[in-house]
C-alpha cells in the first residue's frame, strides 16, 4: 500500500521556522519525484517545492515562500523534508506531500500537480496573526 505521511505541522508563531517531514512507503522511493503543495482556506492548491528522485534538482515555486524554503530528501529514511523560515500569517495552510515517478521532472509535477500519482493527507500549519 502506498503511503505518504506528513508530520511537523501545528501552531507556528510569526517568524518561526518549522520543518515538515514526508515519510514514504509502498513504492520505490528513489524512482519518485516528491513535491510539497499547500492549500490555504478559500484558495486553490499551489506548489511549494518539488525535488527530483536523485536529489539533484529542486523546483521552487516562484511566488510561494520564495527564498524561505529548503527541500531535501533522505534516501535511507525514505523521507523528504521541507524546511521553512520567517513564516507569516499568509503561510497558514494545509501542506501536502505528493509523489510521481521519474522521468518526469520536478518542474513537470510542480506545474501540473494533477498528474501526480500519490498524495498524503496533509499537515496543517497555522501561523496566528
Amino acid at each position: 500500500e502506498v503511503q505518504l505521511v506528513e508530520t511537523g505541522g501545528g501552531l507556528v508563531q510569526p517568524g518561526g521556522s518549522p520543518r515538515l517531514a514526508c515519510a514514504a512507503s509502498g513504492f520505490t522511493f528513489d524512482d519518485y519525484v516528491i513535491g510539497w503543495f499547500r492549500q490555504a482556506p478559500g484558495r486553490e492548491r499551489e506548489e511549494v517545492a518539488c525535488i527530483s528522485n536523485n536529489d539533484r534538482y529542486t523546483h521552487y515555486s516562484g511566488s510561494v515562500v520564495q527564498g524561505r524554503v529548503t527541500n531535501s530528501r533522505d534516501t535511507a529514511k525514505n523521507t523528504v523534508y521541507l524546511e521553512m523560515s520567517r513564516l507569516e500569517t499568509e503561510d497558514t495552510a494545509l501542506y501536502y506531500c505528493a509523489g510521481g515517478p521519474s522521468p518526469f521532472t520536478p518542474f513537470d509535477y510542480g506545474t501540473n500537480p494533477q498528474c501526480i500519482n500519490y498524495w498524503g493527507e496533509g499537515s496543517l500549519v497555522t501561523v496566528p496573526s
